[in-house]
């Protein structure tokens, strides 16, 4: 919820699938919170929340693809299964950046994530099933792609990174 308990609105999820391919990949969706304070994840964790832009990264392997699970991440109404689901409910998708691949880039996304200079990792969000330090990230300000692909090196023939504002 926003700061004045208002739920935080969705994106144009129509021009998300629209933009968006049902392929397998990886994706780091944008998202930007106005509020400050806490936010339950979980039965047994809080997140203190802060105003400003959120990078999460996930992988998407199953049917529907990148497509699919974005658009999920996008929807108000739905069961909360993953920890960006309780997330959403302060921090609305602003774009996503992703690359159809066969190959998980998930946790080699992560790490390059955590060495940028602009964001702050938010410890433990998103990576009960690996080894890494978080899957989510903090920014004042709006994270660059072109950094991103720079520091990753997505921008070789193989992996064609795709940006989507929502």
């Amino acid at each position: 919820m926003g700061q004045d308990g208002a739920k935080m609105p969705g994106p144009n999820v129509q021009r998300l699938g629209q933009a968006l391919r049902p392929e397998a990949g990886t994706y780091a969706l944008i998202l930007r919170s106005d509020a400050n304070g806490r936010v339950q994840v979980g039965r047994n964790r809080s997140l203190q929340m802060e105003a400003g832009y959120y990078v999460y990264v996930g992988s998407a392997f199953g049917p529907g693809g990148v497509r699919a699970r974005v658009l999920r991440h996008a929807r108000n109404a739905k069961s909360k299964h993953w920890h960006i689901d309780f997330l959403r409910a302060v921090a609305a998708p602003i774009g996503v950046w992703c690359a159809y691949a066969d190959r998980d880039l998930e946790h080699r996304w992560a790490r390059t994530l955590s060495g940028l200079p602009d964001l702050t990792p938010v410890p433990a969000f998103g990576c009960t099933d690996c080894n890494c330090e978080t899957h989510l990230f903090r920014s004042r300000v709006m994270p660059s792609m072109k950094h991103f692909a720079r520091a990753t090196g997505e921008t070789d023939d193989m992996v064609t990174l795709t940006a989507v504002r929502v």
